[in-house]
């Protein structure tokens, strides 16, 4: 079966090849009752532009790149089907490159990924978003990107971001377990090339602070965001003398990992232990009990991301748009109740 072209699509609708061009590109000097005529016949005809055609043809370049670094798989197919979905939508390719964020390299690397693959702009992850030397040099070298960070409001910094709140979030986390009765409360960190890691355990730190409980160094165990970290650091918390009533782990792997050890020692939860995680991905909701967490909207955060880069490559002069922000909320389930009064 012949593949429709930009040519059948002029026919159907009776309009010139530009006046397609310019729909597939969302211009917006086709007029309205025109622009729909073009639609009706590209869904019509089922055509699919050419992206890596289109680049070549043209001086502009019509593929994003999606830069990331990080072990949890979620987090990473959430990233992905968010900047996916407004690609489609707008008319670009994206080109998913994960990469080793603590390579020396690595901005060499992105600056030739942009070159060899005519990628417009990159969307970047943490924790590439968050390394400021690689930051420069992107700007430096005039490559379009925007970033992901954690950062409890716009960082005003002149580059352009989408940011999260994790701060106030493990705040709210922290204030419900305090709320709940728990007074000793550990704290499981994820990576620290993270800039998440710190964010969320100062909002640890802040509400045991405004509860006036004093944060117990012994109650702190440094990790990655994996499952095996948060079992080997509840074990440590588990084997203390005055062991902790609840267990926040800085993501849902964390968390999930924290519930393995609880069981493996054959504690109750939430009764003899409550746990906390971030993020509320599927590790959150497929446990027994259900983990509290804060719900992350990563999919909405990386759609943000990707719209914020196109409005960028879209503008004729080099200014940024405002940064948006994202505060993930508290949900609470069975993972979380008041202490076990001690006998």
């Amino acid at each position: 079966m012949r593949t429709s072209t930009i040519k059948d699509v002029a026919e159907r609708a009776q309009v010139s090849l530009k006046t397609v061009s310019r729909v597939i590109n969302h211009e917006p000097s086709v007029h309205e009752r025109t622009r729909e005529r073009v639609l009706k016949a590209i869904e019509e005809l089922n055509y699919r532009p050419d992206l890596s055609a289109r680049s070549l043809r043209s001086a502009k370049a019509y593929a994003l790149g999606l830069v990331y670094d990080n072990p949890n798989p979620y987090y990473i197919i959430s990233v992905q089907n968010g900047a996916l979905s407004v690609c489609r939508e707008m008319g670009f390719g994206l080109q998913i490159h994960p990469c080793d964020s603590n390579s020396p390299h690595l901005a060499n690397e992105l600056r030739d990924l942009v070159r060899r693959s005519r990628l417009a702009g990159l969307v970047l992850a943490p924790p590439m978003s968050e390394q400021p030397e690689l930051i420069e040099y992107l700007a430096a070298a005039k490559i379009p990107f925007v970033r992901i960070i954690s950062a409890a409001a716009d960082p005003q910094d002149g580059y352009p971001c989408v940011y999260v709140d994790d701060r106030d979030a493990a705040y709210d986390i922290t204030e419900h377990l305090i709320q709940l009765g728990h007074q000793r409360i550990g704290f499981l960190w994820g990576g620290k090339q993270h800039r998440s890691s710190p964010e969320r355990f100062k909002g640890y730190e802040e509400a045991l602070h405004d509860y006036g409980i004093e944060l117990d160094p012994e109650l702190i165990v440094e990790g990655d965001f994996s499952f095996d970290d948060g079992f080997r650091g509840a074990r440590k918390l588990l084997a203390l003398k005055d062991r902790p009533t609840a267990i926040f782990g800085s993501n849902d792997e964390i968390a999930a990992g924290v519930l393995a050890a609880a069981r493996s020692a054959g504690m109750e939860v939430p009764y003899e232990l409550s746990i906390a995680g971030f993020e509320d991905s599927p590790f959150s909701k497929q446990s027994w009990p259900a983990l509290t967490t804060a719900r992350q909207a990563t999919e909405d955060i990386a759609r943000a991301a990707t719209r914020a880069l196109i409005a960028q490559l879209r503008k004729d002069d080099d200014s940024v748009e405002a940064a948006q922000g994202f505060s993930p909320e508290l949900v609470v389930r069975g993972s979380t109740a008041p202490p076990k009064t001690r006998g």
